[in-house]
């Protein structure tokens, strides 16, 4: 994983956030600590895999998401696997 991709994410999440005081670090929690909810989360989502190339995620692989770094995780092993890294 490479720290411009961590940043780019953070950026976008931070950019997307519904509060735009929360601080978005990695151990932030999408939900409970920077206020996303249901579509927000839906919109960040397309908003990420448009942003890196990515192919469009299935539900299932978002389970479990709920950091900001899992959010970077999710996005930087998907790019290793499209051999984007």
């Amino acid at each position: 994983m490479t720290a411009e991709v961590a940043q780019r994410v953070r950026t976008l999440v931070h950019a997307m956030a519904p509060d735009p005081q929360a601080q978005t670090g990695d151990t932030q929690r999408l939900i409970e600590d920077l206020g996303f909810d249901s579509l927000r989360l839906m919109e960040l989502t397309v908003v990420l895999e448009r942003s890196f190339g990515l192919p469009r995620y299935q539900p299932e692989q978002l389970v479990g998401v709920r950091r900001v770094g899992e959010v970077i995780t999710l996005v930087a092993t998907t790019l290793a696997a499209e051999g984007q890294s």
